[in-house]
């Protein structure tokens, strides 16, 4: 079997290129490092099975030769991303998801698109079903990413219903581990850069909003057996526990040994009050649950951390 991943070279895409060649698959890494790095597939480098390609989705894609199934993953994925790169961003959701369907077709190959629990907006009920459609502000400053993965949605269930092409949807919810930027804005990580640095450790609004954080191993296996199943639907691949973020910041605090005071800042516009999955579907369909709890999870991650701000104290010295 030879995969395209898109965004191969991110924080999922570079796992879900490991578990693939895990299993004997031969993957091409498509990805423009905007937002991945080559760092994270540093260690498939002398892989005969793995290859790179540096390129933009939201260009002509060219890959000589057969391919068995395409994975767009390619976006950037959190707030300070996002907002950073909006444009970007809605191209990556429109016309990199147009043109990865398009070598699909090509090819006859499969399709899966990582699509996000973003999609559900800041949701008026909670957990999420796959069947509820969402509470989102299309003109908000989250309406780029939002809006770029509902508008992928409605074109890949275009493609399978016009075309007769073979595509699956998984909606990601929050998901930690190794190989996520220190830097990149989202809660684990901003906590765990303020704490090793002996700043203050930021919380948004008053901390009660709730997430529900997946280790990447649980949502990777997750992700692949909605890509062997027959389900076409978009769905949740998360870990149904909720914990609110101030609670999540005093867990980070302690595992990390500092004494760095919480402080609070305003909420951002639109950020959602509850995020939670329901996972009966995949439960159901997939035979698949979460199997790491956040403590077990939270040290593996933590020790990656380290090591990683480790390496940039030496570089810059």
């Amino acid at each position: 079997m030879r995969a395209v991943v898109t965004g191969g070279a991110g924080f999922l895409g570079s796992h879900l290129c490991d578990y693939l060649l895990a299993r004997g698959w031969d993957v091409l890494s498509i990805d423009n490092l905007v937002t991945g790095t080559e760092r994270n597939v540093h260690h498939l480098r002398d892989n005969p099975h793995f290859r790179m390609m540096q390129h933009d989705v939201t260009k002509y894609i060219e890959v000589p030769g057969e391919v068995d199934y395409v994975l767009h993953f390619a976006s950037p994925a959190s707030p300070v991303d996002y907002l950073k790169l909006p444009i970007q961003t809605l191209k990556v959701g429109s016309l990199g998801t147009h043109n990865t369907l398009g070598l699909a077709l090509a090819k006859k190959a499969k399709y899966f698109l990582a699509s996000t629990s973003e999609c559900y907006g800041d949701p008026a009920i909670s957990p999420q079903p796959e069947t509820y459609w969402g509470n989102v502000n299309t003109v908000g400053p989250r309406g780029v990413y939002d809006e770029a993965k509902r508008f992928a949605e409605a074109l890949v269930m275009a493609y399978h219903r016009a075309k007769g092409l073979d595509t699956h949807i998984v909606r990601i919810f929050n998901t930690y581990g190794p190989r996520m930027r220190l830097n990149d804005g989202r809660a684990l990580p901003n906590f765990v850069h303020q704490g090793l640095t002996g700043q203050p450790i930021t919380v948004y609004g008053t901390g009660k909003q709730t997430r529900s954080f997946c280790y990447v191993s649980d949502l990777i296996e997750g992700i692949y057996r909605l890509m062997m199943s027959d389900e076409h639907l978009p769905t949740n691949i998360g870990n149904p526990h909720e914990i609110t973020i101030l609670e999540f910041a005093e867990r980070v605090r302690t595992l990390l040994g500092v004494t760095t005071p919480i402080v609070f800042e305003p909420l951002p516009q639109d950020d959602p009050k509850q995020r939670c999955p329901d996972i009966s579907k995949a439960r159901r369909v997939l035979a698949w649950e979460p199997k790491v709890n956040l403590e077990e999870g939270l040290r593996m991650t933590l020790e990656s951390f380290k090591k990683q701000f480790s390496e940039a104290q030496q570089a810059s010295k």
